[in-house]
């Protein structure tokens, strides 16, 4: 992240192949943008103090809430309020944008195998 240099996300993207790791790329006041490869089911799990956006880049994801699944193509963003349970699922691979706030844990509540520390990528 330097100044004045802008942020390529495919060539982000291409530097790893790593699933459900985001790869910090972007900072934004007090938030983190975070690349990620997504594909299979991730944990059902809560962020109880802020919202989460996701924004596609490729393929097709699946964000399973309690009441019904959001189904993103490319181009497409959701953001799941804070305190909603949710999965993303991604039954191709597929690669996104997070948006949130610095030291936001990606397995949220639910924690375990699949909790990561974002990298700069």
């Amino acid at each position: 992240m330097t100044p004045n240099t802008p942020v390529n996300i495919a060539q982000k993207l291409s530097a790893f192949d790593e699933r459900w790791a985001p790869r910090r790329i972007a900072r934004v006041n007090d938030y983190e943008v975070k690349a990620a490869k997504l594909q299979g089911e991730f944990v059902w799990h809560t962020h109880e103090d802020t919202d989460e956006l996701f924004l596609v880049i490729s393929g097709t994801l699946t964000i399973r809430l309690r009441d019904g699944d959001v189904v993103l193509e490319p181009g497409e963003l959701y953001v799941v309020p804070r305190g909603v349970e949710h999965c993303p699922a991604a039954d191709e691979e597929a690669a996104i944008l997070l948006f949130e706030p610095t030291g936001t844990v990606n397995t949220g509540t639910a924690g375990g195998e699949r909790t990561r520390e974002p990298v700069d990528a």
